[in-house]
């Protein structure tokens, strides 16, 4: 129980102090915050949270979620600021409230409903990592969608990366004949739930430098930019979906431009990859791109062929 608890302190934390922004809390405030939380949680217990207790936890948010709490001896309060709550990542978190959520939940089965998914691949995870963190090189069994066979392939593993619920394998294939200096400009991803076999090998391989949060500080989703320039893209929303978009921006990048009650606009600067066009798609008739002209064109072709298709 320790444990759960002391993941729900956390998270209750992050939360109260996120929603105070420059404000933030004192810490009387948080206990209280805590207390009130845990009352509507129903844990059993009474909360056990003292200045020490604090002090671990949030060194853990620290280490876990990437963020740094701060404090104002002026306003006797602890905050995050801005520039944390950017930098921050929440899924891990989420994904543990989840797991104490069904925990709490999977005798009653009328409560919590789950998407029906195919295996993703994760049983391969902790070996994955593993390898990353020691810089093992890799032998791995992959079918991509587009491969008609399965092959095997050596790999220098370099990082993990999630994309609409799918996880991903950021490698380099290896060659004896490469220098150390060498630049991985080759690095692919390769979905995890497409490896059959995963062989750790226990020969080392040269770290390049490799830097995943410049690759796809532009990009949308996993597919590399290849040939596509970076561009400044408008989009209009109708309002209802604008509702959606401001709630869950696209791209870190996104701007708000206009937001009324017939529309929201917005400009967003990435490269205009096949993840992104296809997300675009998805909105169909509720967004009009109005700049790149080729951008705009490109989304214009695609309807065109759709419409074409459907009155064959």
């Amino acid at each position: 129980m320790a444990k759960n608890e002391q993941i729900l302190r956390i998270k209750f934390i992050e939360i109260l102090l996120r929603e105070r922004k420059d404000r933030g809390a004192s810490y009387e405030e948080i206990e209280e915050y805590l207390e009130d939380k845990f009352a509507d949680k129903d844990l059993g217990e009474v909360l056990k949270f003292s200045k020490k207790t604090f002090e671990r936890d949030k060194k853990a948010i620290a280490e876990i979620l990437g963020i740094e709490i701060s404090y104002s001896k002026k306003k006797n309060a602890y905050y995050i600021s801005g520039e944390e709550l950017e930098n921050s990542q929440e899924s891990v978190f989420d994904n543990l409230l989840l797991v104490q959520a069904y925990r709490e939940t999977k005798d009653k089965t009328d409560i919590m409903f789950f998407e029906d998914r195919k295996p993703r691949g994760l049983h391969h995870l902790h070996g994955l990592v593993h390898a990353i963190m020691n810089r093992k090189l890799i032998s791995i069994h992959y079918q991509s969608f587009s491969m008609e066979y399965q092959k095997t392939v050596v790999l220098e593993p370099y990082a993990l990366k999630e994309f609409r619920y799918r996880w991903y394998l950021l490698a380099r294939a290896f060659s004896k004949n490469d220098s150390p200096s060498d630049v991985p400009g080759n690095v692919k991803a390769y979905g995890l739930d497409r490896i059959s076999e995963l062989d750790i090998k226990s020969s080392t391989f040269k770290h390049r430098n490799y830097d995943v949060a410049k690759t796809y500080h532009d990009l949308f989703g996993i597919v590399s930019k290849n040939n596509h320039p970076l561009e400044e893209i408008i989009l209009s929303f109708d309002a209802h979906q604008g509702q959606y978009i401001k709630s869950l921006p696209l791209h870190h990048s996104q701007e708000i431009m206009t937001d009324n009650e017939t529309e929201l606009r917005i400009r967003l600067k990435l490269y205009p990859t096949y993840d992104f066009k296809q997300e675009i798609l998805s909105h169909g008739e509720r967004v009009t791109v109005i700049s790149p002209e080729s951008f705009r064109e490109e989304i214009a072709n695609e309807y065109r062929r759709i419409l074409q298709k459907y009155q064959q």
